[in-house]
C-alpha cells in the first residue's frame, strides 16, 4: 500500500484491486506445492476482483453486500492488514480502523499500558497519546480495571477500551465494520455521538453494516459488492433500493458481471401457485406445532407492487400474506400474525378474530390466502414474523391447528430518526404566545 502525501482531493484512490486466495482440499497439498514447483492442486477463490474507487474528503461511504461479498476483505486491504494480490491503493491521511477491535493489545499489559502501545502503533508520539489519555479513559469508563492486565477483562470491557483507543486518535479517515454498537446502551450512545462528531468535522468515513437504516441516516454515497465485484456506486437511496432487490433475490447475479435483471419467477411471485417462502430468510430454529387440522404452508412479506420484501420501509404500506390449507372441515377459523424483536418481545400483531372477520365454513382440501395490509411503524432493526391458524371449540377453548413461531426473519428501515420501539407519526403544531398589553 502506498501513501500519497501530495495534496489531493481524493483521500483514497484504488486501482484494479484484486485479492485471491488459494483453496486446498487437503492440508498436505499446500506443503507439496511449496516443495514441488510443478505440483498444482489448489483452486482459486477471488475475494475481490478489479475493484476501483475514488473517495473524497468528507464523503461517508456505505458499503453494502451479503456475507462473503468482499466487504471486510476490502477494508482489511485499505488498512494494510491484508496484502492485495494485485492493484494499487493510495492513501492521503491518517487512518483509524474499527475492524477487529483490540488486535494491537497485549493481554499481559494493563489497560493503561495498552493505551500507549496502541497509540504508538497508530503512529502517535508518547506526548500525543498523553494529550488524549484523559479522553480515552473517560470514554472507555472501565474504572479501576484500567490498572489490571487486559487478559482479566470481560469481553464488554475489552471492547470498550479498544473502541475508545481507536476512536480518539483524531484520524483523517475512519473505517468502521459492524462495531459501532458495543457494550451497553449508554456506551452505544457515546459511540454514535462520537461518530456524529466525525461527520460534522468533515472526516472521511467508510462504513460497513448490515443495517440499511444506518446507511440511510449516516452516508452520502453507497456501493454494493456482490461476489467480489462492485455492482453499484452512487446515490444512497438508490443503492439501498438495489440492495433490497439483491436481498430478496430479485437480482440475477449469477453471471458475475453486474448486469442484473428481475427474473420472471419473481415477477410472478404473488401467483397463487408460486412458492413465496424461498424469497425470504427463513428461521431454521422456528417452532412449529398444532393438531394439523389446518396447515400454513406458505407466507411472505410483499410491497404494494407485489414484490417480495426482505427489508421493509416503515413509512410504506406492505402486505403480510399467508396460504392456509384445511385438512378437515373447520368453522370460522382465524389467522394471526405476530412480530417480535430478536429478544423475543412481541412488538405488534393481530388476528382475524380480533378484527371481527367471520371466515365461515372452510372445507377439507380447500386453500385460502390471507392478506394483512398495513404500515409497520416499527423502529429500525431486525424482527421475526410468527403466523398461526386457530379455532375455538364448542366450549370456547382455543384449538391451535398450526402455529409457526419466528418463521421468517426480516429488517425494518426508516428514512427518518426516531426514539423507542415505534414511530408515533405525530402531527406537530406550534405558535407563539403573544404578550398581553
Amino acid at each position: 500500500m502506498k501513501e500519497n502525501k501530495k495534496k489531493n482531493e481524493n483521500v483514497i484512490e484504488i486501482r484494479n484491486l484484486c485479492k485471491e486466495y488459494k483453496m486446498y482440499h487437503r492440508k498436505k497439498d499446500r506443503l507439496l506445492e511449496i516443495l514441488l514447483p510443478n505440483y498444482q492442486k489448489h483452486t482459486t477463490f477471488k475475494a475481490l476482483e478489479n475493484f476501483n474507487l475514488e473517495l473524497k474528503k468528507g464523503e461517508i461511504l456505505g458499503i453494502l453486500g451479503r456475507n462473503g461479498a468482499g466487504k471486510s476483505t476490502l477494508l482489511k486491504m485499505i488498512t494494510g492488514v491484508v496484502v492485495p494480490t494485485s492493484g494499487e491503493i493510495k492513501i492521503n491521511g491518517k487512518i483509524s480502523s474499527l475492524l477487529e477491535l483490540g488486535t494491537a493489545f497485549n493481554p499481559e499489559l494493563t489497560g493503561y499500558e495498552n493505551i500507549y502501545q496502541h497509540g504508538q502503533i497508530m503512529g502517535l508520539t508518547r506526548e500525543e497519546v498523553k494529550a488524549k489519555e484523559k479522553e480515552i479513559i473517560e470514554f472507555a469508563d472501565i474504572g479501576e480495571h484500567l490498572s489490571q492486565p487486559v487478559k482479566t477483562y470481560s469481553s464488554g470491557m475489552f471492547a470498550r477500551l479498544a473502541f475508545a483507543c481507536a476512536i480518539n486518535v483524531d484520524p483523517d479517515i475512519l473505517i468502521v465494520d459492524e462495531v459501532l454498537s458495543v457494550g451497553d446502551m449508554a456506551f452505544q450512545l457515546k459511540c454514535f455521538k462520537k461518530f456524529e462528531q466525525f461527520k460534522k468535522r468533515g472526516k472521511t468515513i467508510l462504513f460497513v453494516t448490515h443495517s440499511i437504516s444506518d446507511v440511510l441516516n449516516n452516508c452520502n454515497r453507497a456501493i454494493i459488492l456482490q461476489q467480489g465485484q462492485k455492482i453499484f456506486d452512487g446515490d444512497v437511496k438508490e443503492g439501498v433500493e438495489e440492495y433490497k432487490k439483491l436481498i430478496t433475490k430479485m437480482k440475477d447475479t449469477d453471471s458475475g458481471k453486474g448486469k442484473n435483471k428481475i427474473t420472471k419467477e419473481v415477477i410472478n411471485a404473488l401467483s397463487e401457485k408460486a412458492e413465496w417462502k424461498k424469497h425470504f430468510t427463513l428461521n431454521p430454529d422456528a417452532v412449529i406445532y398444532g393438531n394439523n387440522e389446518a396447515a400454513i404452508f406458505d407466507y411472505g412479506l410483499f410491497d404494494e407492487h407485489n414484490q417480495p420484501l426482505g427489508i421493509v420501509d416503515n413509512s410504506e404500506y406492505m402486505h403480510i400474506k399467508l396460504k392456509v390449507q384445511f385438512n378437515q372441515d373447520v368453522e370460522n377459523p382465524f389467522v394471526s400474525v405476530t412480530i417480535k424483536d430478536f429478544q423475543g418481545k412481541e412488538m405488534c400483531g393481530n388476528n382475524t378474530n380480533f378484527m371481527g372477520i367471520n371466515t365461515g365454513m372452510c372445507y377439507k382440501g380447500e386453500e385460502y390466502i390471507f392478506d394483512f395490509e398495513q404500515k409497520l411503524r416499527l423502529a429500525p432493526g431486525k424482527y421475526t414474523l410468527s403466523v398461526s391458524c386457530n379455532r375455538f371449540d364448542d366450549n370456547g377453548e382455543l384449538i391451535i391447528m398450526n402455529r409457526n413461531y419466528d418463521a421468517l426473519i426480516f429488517e425494518v428501515t426508516s428514512q427518518k430518526k426516531m426514539v423507542g420501539c415505534f414511530d408515533m407519526e405525530p402531527v406537530v403544531r406550534f405558535k407563539k404566545i403573544e404578550a398581553q398589553n
